[in-house]
């Protein structure tokens, strides 16, 4: 098993959730109103006056099989839209009760 954790903007929220489902992911923990800055492109997601935005992230927890059609999947959502910001980590999942 690999855990999937995505940080993301705000208005990538219903793509990403609809490619969770069409993905056969369906479990998933959605931490909203996140902050953070990339280390490569894109702009700071703070929630101040001089960085607005915010940011969600989401994780989930897939079969290894599952993980490369996911990922290309969201890496095609960002190249689609590369201002707004979305970066995606996976880990192993050790164990799970």
């Amino acid at each position: 098993m690999k855990s999937i954790f995505i940080a993301f903007d705000q208005a990538h929220y219903e793509k990403i959730v609809d490619l969770l489902t069409r993905s056969n992911c369906r479990g998933f923990t959605f931490f909203e109103n996140v902050q953070g800055r990339g280390s490569k492109t894109g702009e700071p997601h703070f929630g101040s006056h001089a960085w607005p935005g915010l940011a969600n992230a989401i994780i989930t927890v897939v079969e290894d099989h599952q993980v490369d059609g996911v990922l290309d999947k969201l890496r095609a959502l960002d190249e689609d839209r590369p201002k707004l910001g979305l970066r995606a980590f996976v880990w192993n999942v050790e164990k799970s009760i």
